[in-house]
Parts: C-alpha cells; structure tokens; sequence
C-alpha cells in the first residue's frame, strides 16, 4: 500500500512539471511571435490588408482623383474581393484608433464607387435613388447596401454614425469622395493606420489649394460647402473655420476676411 502511494505521487509530481514546462515553452514562443498576430489570435480578428484597394486605386485613379469607372468594371471580380474582405472583417477593439479609421475612410470610398458602378453610367451620385430625396432618409447614401458582419449599413451610417461620432476628426472631410467633382480628390493609394496623419494633412493641403474646391485671398474667401454643411465640426473644441483654412491653405484669411461658399458639382468624377 505504501509503494502504490508513492508511486503514485512521484506520477503526480512528474506531471505537474510536465504541465508547468509546456506553460514555459507555450510563453517563450509567444514571445517571439508578432505583436499583431498575437493580438488577432485572441481577438478572432486581424486588421484589414488594404493592398487590393491600393492597387486598383493605383490603376484607375489619376493625379487629379478622376476615376476610371470602366476600369473597375473590368476589374470587378478583383475589387468585389476587397470587397467581401471588409464585409467578412468589421474593425475590432483591438485595431488602433488609426487602424479603424483607415478601415472606415476606405470603406466609405470602396462602396461609393461599387455603388456608381451597381448604376453605372450615371451623370452623378444623386441620379441613383429617389427623385425627390430626403437627407438620411431617400438619398443614395441612405441606402442600406453595404454588408458588415452580420448587418447592412450605408454610407451615412459610416460616416455620421462612426467616423464623425466616435473618432471627432473633420479631416475626414477631407478623405472622404462622394463620386463627385467638388468632392476632395480620391487618392490614388489606400489610407492605412501608419501613414493616416500624413494622408489627411495632405489630403487638407490638396483641398485648400485647389482653386476649383476653394478659391480663396485674404480678403475675399469662396469655400467648400463642407465649411458650411459642417460648420460644427470645424468649430468643435473652440476651433473656428479659419483656424482651419489656414493650417492648410497657402493664402492665409482672417476674421475680416469675405467668406462664402461656392456651389457644389455633384458631376461625376469620371475621367
């Protein structure tokens, strides 16, 4: 009786070190594994690899952000991979803040031009839909067609219910393309997470010095309809709209400065 009892606990102890060296082996290997993919491991999910976009965008967008809306018709098996790669991974908790935008930013850009192209030809974005259009209710960007997870959202969703709401940055403004030639310029490359503060102030740049979206000298200003559609976020934590136009503007205004905003063409931004 005794030996069966030390038998058995020279087994138990051997076990024990067994399970406490493959915990050791199980945290030195994880020590060696990337960051992200560990992180994805445990959260089910990875940030989205936004090189399929880049590459069309590369392809059928030119310097001035016309696009090539034939192009991608051509392409539409490649672009409905990029796609359903959005719709199968919604951002997580995990992603960084500008993880999550970029995912967003490219999102509102990808479905916009799906969505020209699920109408395609059309003079402009506002020809798809309702004759009569209520804002959030029967105009084309109300429309719920746009798979995420297990839902459909639109495009006001992602850009009034997620990136105006929970992320608070106006140079969104400045990314975002409405397929339509007073719309900033569609870049031709993808935003992602580690280049996405040099992109937007770029994209900023690019707006306020293009005379066709705001024309501006000191003493006289004619800008965007953005600047007065979206007069809130440009104020938001005592900000103003010419703080704004001067941190990317080469002709600087002030509070004396004429401002007014110029028509917007709702033209299709086609080559």
């Amino acid at each position: 009786m005794y030996l069966k009892s030390r038998l058995l606990m020279i087994r138990t102890r051997n076990l024990t070190r067994v399970g406490l060296l493959a915990g050791l082996i199980l945290l030195l290997s994880m020590a060696f594994i990337n960051p992200r993919t560990a992180l994805a491991a445990t959260t089910g999910t990875a940030p989205v690899d936004h090189s399929i976009f880049d590459q069309l965008l590369k392809k059928y967008v030119d310097e001035r952000g016309q696009v090539n809306y034939k192009g991608f018709r051509k392409d539409q098996a490649e672009f409905k991979k990029y796609l359903e790669l959005l719709s199968r991974n919604p951002p997580a908790a995990s992603w960084s803040k500008n993880e999550q935008m970029a995912y967003w930013i490219n999102a509102y850009n990808a479905f916009t031009i799906q969505l020209i192209l699920d109408h395609y030809p059309v003079q402009s974005i506002k020809d798809i839909g309702s004759k009569i259009q209520i804002p959030f209710v029967t105009t084309p960007w109300a429309i719920k067609f746009i798979p995420v997870g297990k839902e459909k959202i639109s495009l006001d969703n992602i850009e009034h219910g997620t990136l105006r709401k929970k992320f608070d940055d106006p140079r969104i403004h400045f990314a975002l393309v409405c397929a339509s030639k007073s719309c900033p310029r569609l870049r031709n490359e993808a935003y992602v997470a580690e280049k996405l503060d040099s992109q937007l102030n770029d994209q900023g740049r690019d707006f306020l010095n293009n005379p066709a979206k705001n024309a501006i000298s000191p003493k006289q200003a004619s800008l965007s309809k953005y600047f007065d559609w979206y007069k809130g976020d440009w104020k938001d934590k005592g900000k103003s709209i010419e703080e704004w136009v001067n941190r990317y503007s080469n002709t600087k205004i002030n509070s004396s400065t004429k401002i007014s905003f110029m028509d917007y063409n709702w033209n299709l931004n086609e080559q």
